[in-house]
C-alpha cells in the first residue's frame, strides 16, 4: 500500500469572504469549524502516513489556543505558510516524511469531501501518478475583458472545473516545485505545475457539492450538503472520536469542552 502525506493550505487572507473578525477556515459549519470538516475524510487511513495544516503566521495564537488538543490527537503538523499559497505548499513539502510515496493537496476551505472521493482520487493517482477531482464545466463559459464587456464565447468541450484533493508522485511533485519560478504569476493550480513538466494528469469525477468556501453565501450551501448526507455507516470508522461515522464523515455533536474547539 502507497503512503500518502496530505498537505491542506490554510493560509489564505479570507478576502473575499466578507467578516473581518473571522477567516473562512475558522467559521462554524454544522459545529465545527471549515477546516476541521476538510481534515475528517483523511483521519485515520491506513494509506495516510503524515497530515500537514499549513496556517498563516498571524493566526497561531488562535489557532493553538482553538485547537491544539485536537491537531495533537489527531497526529496533524501545524506549520506556517508564506505569502502565497504556492510557498506555503513549498514550505509543506520540505516537511514530507522520506517514507511517503505520494503527497496529496486539499483545500481547507472544502468542507464537504467525501471518503468515496478520496477512495476514487488516492487510487488513480497510484496507476496514473497523478489525479485530481474536477467536473464538467455546464454552463456557458464567456471571455471578459477588462471592461467587463464580453470578447466571446469559450467552448466548453473537454472543459472541467478543478477541485482538491489533487495527489501526485512525491518525486513528481518536489521536481515541479523546484521549476515553479517558470510559470511565475500564471499558476493557479498544483495540476499545472506538474503538468509543465510533461506530466499528464487522471480526472476523477467530483462533485458540485465538493464546494470550496470562499463567501458566507458558501457556508449556507455547505450546511444544506451536510444535512442531506446518507444515513449509512462505512464499515470502519474514519476518524478518531466515533465508533461509527455516516459515509460522508459526520461525527456525534461534540461539547465545547471536547478537543474539537469552537
Amino acid at each position: 500500500m502507497a503512503k500518502i502525506c496530505v498537505i491542506l493550505p490554510a493560509a489564505g487572507r479570507s478576502t473575499r469572504f466578507g467578516d473581518p473578525k473571522q477567516k473562512k477556515i475558522y467559521s462554524e459549519l454544522e459545529g465545527r469549524a471549515v477546516w476541521l470538516r476538510a481534515v475528517e475524510p483523511f483521519v485515520n487511513r491506513d494509506d495516510v502516513e503524515q497530515m500537514i495544516l499549513v496556517i498563516a503566521a498571524e493566526d497561531r495564537e488562535l489557532f493553538d489556543r482553538r485547537y491544539k488538543a485536537s491537531v495533537a490527537f489527531m497526529n496533524i503538523e501545524v506549520i506556517e505558510g508564506g505569502a502565497e499559497r504556492s510557498d506555503s505548499i513549498a514550505q509543506a513539502l520540505d516537511r514530507v516524511k522520506p517514507g511517503c510515496d505520494y503527497v496529496a493537496i486539499h483545500d481547507a476551505a472544502r468542507p464537504c469531501l467525501t471518503v468515496d472521493q478520496v477512495d476514487a482520487v488516492f487510487k488513480a493517482a497510484e496507476e496514473h501518478g497523478a489525479a485530481l477531482l474536477a467536473i464538467p464545466a455546464s454552463d456557458t463559459l464567456k471571455q471578459v475583458g477588462d471592461d467587463r464587456m464580453t470578447l466571446g464565447t469559450v467552448n466548453r468541450r473537454g472543459v472541467y472545473l478543478a477541485q482538491t484533493p489533487q495527489v501526485f508522485r512525491k518525486d513528481w511533485l518536489l521536481a515541479a516545485y523546484a521549476d515553479r519560478e517558470k510559470l511565475g504569476a500564471a499558476v493557479t493550480d498544483d495540476t499545472q505545475l506538474v503538468e509543465a513538466l510533461g506530466h499528464r494528469c487522471a480526472v476523477v469525477d467530483g462533485s458540485s457539492f465538493n464546494l470550496k468556501i470562499t463567501t458566507k453565501a458558501d457556508l449556507l450551501l455547505a450546511s444544506a450538503i451536510l444535512k442531506s448526507k446518507p444515513a449509512s455507516c462505512p464499515s470502519r470508522s474514519q476518524h478518531p472520536f466515533a465508533d461509527e461515522m455516516e459515509q460522508w464523515g459526520e461525527l456525534p455533536r461534540l461539547k465545547p469542552s471536547d478537543v474539537f474547539g469552537s
